[in-house]
This record gives structure tokens, C-alpha cells and sequence, in this order.
């Protein structure tokens, strides 16, 4: 029985893969996004400790509200990747009960895991923060290596993935960027059912006071809704998806 560190637990999330889903946030995060609004995920020292069993049991009494619903389980964070040996004894549990499963990540953990955590996982909610090596690196101080170690298991699975993307001001917010980002989409990332683009927001602002922490991008507006939306039907255009969500 594995034990890990988790920040919280949402038991009727909306917008974290299809249907009703009980999302688990896990402790521990590589990347330092300047537009991070859950700062207090990034150290695995912090958090709750729970056991897998412990936490198997809270996801079955919430069964009934995500599974009519066609629902599931996301584990998102943080990034659940960076605690592989929990994560994958949580999504073996949820598939011995028949649960659907899902993992919102940036793709940075350790490479030696992804297929066997993958086997378990129908569903990548996969983050693209940036298009390039340069731009990556200044908005999540990483380089993009470690997504390439994940999208090359990717491209060995045959879990389905929808693909996400923060649009900032000034940042990622124009078309010549989403058909660099559409070229990723086609030929880097297979088995691809949804494409978001999420308008960038200052609701966690408050969060970076609490933990006295700078706020890289202080002056930088909230995006546009209206604009992101344009920016995603463009995007999709330039991809084999036909369809659009509007749910922004």
C-alpha cells in the first residue's frame, strides 16, 4: 500500500475530462509557471498525507454522483506524475472498480514510469505551456525535454487525450502562434479528441500574498473570453478536429 501527499479533493468538478468527476490534487510540481494559480501545490514537504486505501474508499463514496453523469476520477495537481508510485496504485484501483480515469499533467515526472502509468489511464489532459524551447522556458523556468519524454510514451499508448493550452496576453495570444501549436497537435501528439484553449485569469493572485511570494505577472490583464474562443476556432481549423467547445 503506497502513501502519498495530496492538497485537496474536489467531488463534483465539471471541467477536468467527461461527466461529473471527483478530482484528486496532488502535492509536488517541477515547473514554476508565472501564471500558476495553485502555487501552494509545488512542494511535495507540504500537502496531506493519505494512503491509497484511504483515498480509494473517499473516491467509492462519491461513485454514485460521477458515474451516472459518465464520469470518473481525475488525479491533477501539482502534477500527479511526480508521485509516479502513488499515482499508479490509485489508477489500478479505480480500474479494478471499473472507474474511468484521467491525469491532468504537464508531462513532467520521470520518464521510466509514463508506460506503465499510461496502461491504467484513459485519459491525458495534456497542458502545452509554451511552442518552442525559449518560450517554455520563460514561462515555466524548465525546459520543453521533459513533455518530449512524455509525448514519446504517449505515441507508444493508446490513452486518449484532449489537449490544453493557457492563452496569455502578450505571451501566447496571436495566430502565429497556434499554427505553431497546431503543428505540435498534428505531429507530435497522437490519439487527440479535444483541443482547449483556457483564457488566462488572475484568481490566484491572492494565493501568492498568503505565501509571500512575487507575482511574475502583475501587469499582465486577464485574457479576453471572446478572443480566446476566436483563437481556438482558428486553432481547430488548423487541425483534424471538427468539433469546438465553447465551455470557456
Amino acid at each position: 500500500m503506497e502513501t502519498g501527499k495530496i492538497h485537496s479533493i474536489e467531488s463534483m468538478g465539471l471541467v477536468d475530462g467527461p461527466g461529473i468527476r471527483t478530482v484528486i490534487f496532488f502535492q509536488g510540481c517541477k515547473l514554476r509557471c508565472l501564471y500558476c494559480h495553485n502555487p501552494d501545490t509545488w512542494h511535495l514537504k507540504d500537502g496531506n498525507e493519505v494512503t491509497t486505501e484511504d483515498l480509494i474508499k473517499k473516491i467509492l463514496r462519491f461513485r454514485p454522483y460521477f458515474e451516472r453523469s459518465g464520469g470518473g476520477v481525475t488525479f491533477s495537481g501539482g502534477d500527479p506524475l511526480m508521485q509516479p508510485a502513488f499515482l499508479l496504485e490509485l489508477l489500478k484501483k479505480c480500474k479494478e472498480h471499473g472507474i474511468h480515469t484521467t491525469i491532468d499533467t504537464s508531462g513532467y515526472g520521470n520518464p521510466d514510469t509514463y508506460d506503465e502509468i499510461l496502461k491504467y489511464t484513459d485519459l491525458v489532459l495534456l497542458d502545452i505551456k509554451h511552442i518552442n524551447s525559449a518560450g517554455y522556458k520563460e514561462l515555466t523556468g524548465c525546459t520543453s525535454e521533459g513533455i518530449n519524454s512524455f509525448l514519446e510514451a504517449l505515441r507508444r499508448a493508446k490513452t486518449r487525450v484532449w489537449v490544453r493550452h493557457v492563452v496569455v496576453p502578450g505571451y501566447t495570444d496571436n495566430k502565429e502562434k497556434m499554427d505553431e501549436l497546431s503543428k505540435i497537435i498534428n505531429n507530435e501528439i497522437p490519439n487527440v479528441d479535444k483541443i482547449e484553449l483556457l483564457p488566462y485569469h488572475l484568481l490566484g493572485v491572492n494565493k501568492y500574498e498568503k505565501l509571500g511570494l512575487d507575482y511574475a505577472l502583475n501587469s499582465v490583464p486577464h485574457m479576453d473570453k471572446e478572443s480566446c474562443m476566436e483563437l481556438q476556432k482558428y486553432l481547430i481549423s488548423k487541425t483534424s478536429l471538427n468539433t469546438v467547445d465553447k465551455n470557456i
